[in-house]
């Protein structure tokens, strides 16, 4: 079964950049679904952006063209870089995995989350 352990969450200020990384440990074949997910107080999981085995990503509306998700196989580390934050984007961020493909890119039916690492972004 694949774990997964997050870090490089934190505080900053609107317009200010960050980078999370899950480090993906025990994977052995087949496809895989890298994604990152996060959860505001009050509100449901919502998915944020995902990474099929074959190097497609799928992004949600809010963060396209200010988030980037990529995997460093040498390392073994999924990587969430996060532009021009805004105060919406304060969440408690997890990176999950699935064995499969991405589509559809929801919060349900994944095998594995990571512990969630938290976002504040402050105006």
């Amino acid at each position: 079964r694949v774990q997964l352990g997050e870090s490089g969450g934190g505080s900053v200020q609107a317009g200010e950049s960050l980078t999370l990384s899950c480090t993906v440990s025990s994977y052995t074949r087949g496809p895989l679904c890298l994604a990152w997910f996060r959860q505001s107080p009050g509100k449901g999981r919502e998915s944020v952006a995902a990474l099929d085995t074959d190097g497609t990503t799928t992004y949600v509306n809010p963060v396209k063209g200010r988030f980037t998700i990529s995997l460093d196989t040498v390392k073994n580390t999924l990587y969430l870089q996060m532009n021009n934050l805004n105060p919406e984007d304060t969440a408690l961020y997890y990176c999950a995995a699935r064995r499969g493909y991405c589509s559809p890119f929801t919060p349900r039916n994944w095998d594995t989350w990571g512990q969630g690492t938290q976002v504040t972004v402050s105006s």
